[in-house]
């Protein structure tokens, strides 16, 4: 608000009430004796005066030292302490002629209030006092601005929903929830006979937030919704302790900032005496890459895949984690657990934890994200397309991956970067009829701000998701980690290796109830190189375009042999045998699909393949059949698990987005 002015008269006395560290002007060239040519200030300790002339001159006002009115200097006062009765602090002025003694005074009777409305400003986890502009909201490590869990777990008993849809009153845990904002008021509490202390909220705001007033019966209701504003009654004690509940999460119309204001204002004419905001922002949603630390797997158990279960129940078991296993009555016959949902986490400087978002595919699994994991502590989130029609294959979360932390030309991502499979307009790599991912989905992510995504091309596959051509594995290096790409060359230079070394016999699918392949009948059949071929193009499109946008050099990737065959029909790619990028992360150890190439000298030669280019790194490979469970169901054992993993060490807030 602008600054303050209040105006003296020699003819009677001026009362007002200021605010503790709030500055006023005093205006006393209005009313003026005749004959006056200079004038003296007095005032009580609690008030400072300063005089200012211009930006290079201003002095405190002193006791005995005569001003001339001509220089009009501009006089500003600011109360340092609340007063302990009314008019207790007061400001005189004298008006002088030629004279040594006054010609008339002028008095000002002030009571001063400290008011000041905080929250956790200074991200410590509790209400901070003292931080300057409130209002603002500010990014990076040095930042300052509150912050705003999106309240979307169930610690209510209301409408089984989560609890920012949910309008009943909040309980002690779901308080914790809430961020902390306290209101102080001291002075006399006469003051408030005539003055009121009101809190609001912007309308396009109230869908955002909801604020609560602690009490003695409880935690009521006073901003959000209808709720526009509320006066505050000034209680028993100096501090008054509020609530904040965040409602929504950042999206293409709410960049994520809200703000909640306090007017200390006169009850005759509503005149402001003072006023101030606080700005919070509501938390992104973030996702964690698979080199972040596994805590625990989910896979589905359906009608014919015991097999893998077992295997699945084993490796997990190496990996230390905790294996949870969704029944068929749960699932429906749907095994695709990462399609139809990421888990991710929200953070607040007082609390965090996880939460599911759950895609628009609604097949077999659609009430698991909401039904199993919506609880205490567990947060869920969706967006659903307006039509049905509007989703496509490319809507499953076997398309949404996050690369680990990296630094592109100069600029830091430590949250990494959300990648997302979508189509390649005007190029003869895209097929016919593209898809990509629905907009609700895509600018969703984007709005989260911090983990900027990046848009790979994957509409050339017949599923259509990015996890079919690239994984992350952790290192222990300094880049931290390596990308995996699917490489139809690397395959069949390995191929062509083993063929004129005399292993062209040698065959693949052996022992499966499939028609197997030798070396020689792959590396000559027409239809299997020219998938590899269009396949290998769209390949090192994005390859190039993770080069650039993730800040990667060739070292930081690996080739993984895999063969596709294209589906002439519909001008697009599926792997011809098993998929090895498709696999599951748990820390050092790597679940993958087992290839079923040919065995040469007693080993599937590509197995050997993969085990010496990860093995090196410090990695553990072990192989897990799923051909018929999920090879030949077109999706692999990424597409059949999902893992909640430990969150980021670093704050986002930290970031620059």
């Amino acid at each position: 608000m602008a600054q303050r002015s209040i105006a003296t008269s020699y003819r009677a006395p001026t009362y007002d009430v200021c605010v503790v560290g709030q500055e006023l002007t005093l205006d006393i060239y209005r009313s003026v004796p005749s004959g006056a040519e200079y004038f003296e200030i007095l005032r009580t300790p609690p008030i400072d005066i300063t005089l200012i002339y211009d930006e290079n001159r201003m002095e405190k006002a002193q006791k005995g030292h005569k001003l001339p009115l001509n220089k009009s200097p501009q006089i500003v006062m600011s109360p340092t302490e609340a007063s302990a009765e009314l008019n207790d602090c007061k400001v005189k002025i004298f008006y002088y002629g030629k004279g040594d003694s006054p010609l008339d005074s002028a008095l000002l009777y002030l009571t001063c209030v400290y008011v000041s409305l905080d929250a956790d400003g200074k991200r410590t986890g509790a209400v901070s006092r003292g931080v300057k502009d409130k209002g603002s909201w500010s990014w990076g490590p040095n930042g300052t601005g509150a912050i705003l869990l999106v309240n979307c777990d169930r610690d209510r008993d209301g409408n089984g929903g989560t609890d920012n849809m949910d309008a009943g009153g909040p309980n002690a845990a779901d308080i914790k929830d809430m961020s902390p904002m306290v209101l102080t008021v001291k002075g006399p509490k006469e003051v408030f006979k005539f003055h009121q202390l009101i809190l609001q909220i912007p309308p396009p705001q109230a869908t955002k937030l909801r604020v609560y007033q602690k009490s003695e019966s409880g935690y009521l209701h006073i901003l959000g919704g209808a709720k526009l504003s509320c006066e505050v009654q000034r209680g028993k004690r100096s501090e008054m302790e509020f609530y904040v509940e965040g409602l929504d999460f950042p999206d293409v119309d709410f960049p994520g900032l809200v703000h909640i204001s306090l007017s200390f204002q006169r009850i005759s004419d509503t005149q402001e005496i003072f006023a101030e905001k606080v700005a919070f922002r509501l938390t992104p949603w973030i996702m964690t890459p698979n080199t972040q630390k596994p805590l625990e797997v989910y896979v589905c158990s359906v009608r014919d895949n015991w097999p893998f279960l077992k295997q699945m129940l084993a490796f997990v078991r190496k990996a230390r984690c905790q294996l949870n296993i969704c029944p068929e009555m749960e699932n429906c016959g749907d095994r695709w657990m990462q399609d139809e949902m990421e888990f991710g986490y929200i953070e607040a400087p007082h609390k965090g934890f996880p939460v599911v978002l759950d895609s628009p595919r609604n097949r077999g699994l659609k009430g698991m994200p909401f039904s199993r994991f919506l609880g205490r502590d567990f947060g869920y989130v969706t967006r659903e397309p307006e039509y049905e029609d509007d989703v496509s294959d490319l809507d499953c979360f076997g398309n949404l991956e996050v690369s680990p932390p990296v630094t592109v030309k100069g600029k830091s991502y430590p949250l990494g970067r959300i990648l997302i499979g979508g189509a390649l307009p005007n190029s003869d790599l895209s097929p016919p009829d593209t898809r990509t991912m629905a907009k609700v989905v895509t600018d969703f992510l984007k709005a989260q701000l911090v983990q900027s995504p990046v848009e790979l091309f994957s509409d050339w596959l017949l599923v259509g998701h990015i996890d079919e051509f690239m994984s992350f594995v952790p290192t222990h290096d300094k880049k931290g980690f390596r990308l995996l790409l699917a490489s139809p060359n690397v395959c069949l230079e390995l191929f062509r290796e083993k063929e004129k070394k005399g292993y062209g016999g040698a065959l693949m699918f052996e022992g499966l109830d499939v028609e197997p392949y030798s070396i020689s009948e792959i590396l000559s059949d027409a239809e299997v190189l020219e998938g590899c071929a269009y396949a290998q193009k769209c390949i090192e499109w994005n390859r190039d375009l993770m080069k650039e946008e993730l800040g990667l050099s060739e070292e930081d990737i690996i080739d993984i042999p895999v063969l596709f065959k294209l589906l002439p029909r519909y001008h697009l790619a599926e792997a011809f045998f098993p998929n090895m990028v498709n696999m599951l992360v748990l820390g050092q150890y790597l679940g993958i699909p087992k290839p079923f190439g040919p065995i040469i000298d007693g080993r599937c030669c590509l197995e050997q393949k993969v085990c010496s280019l990860l093995e090196p790194l410090d990695l553990d490979c072990t192989f897990i059949d799923d051909f018929a469970t999920y090879h030949q169901k077109c999706g692999e054992v990424h597409c059949g698990t999902n893992v909640i993993r430990k969150p980021f060490p670093q704050k986002w807030w930290h970031c620059l987005p």
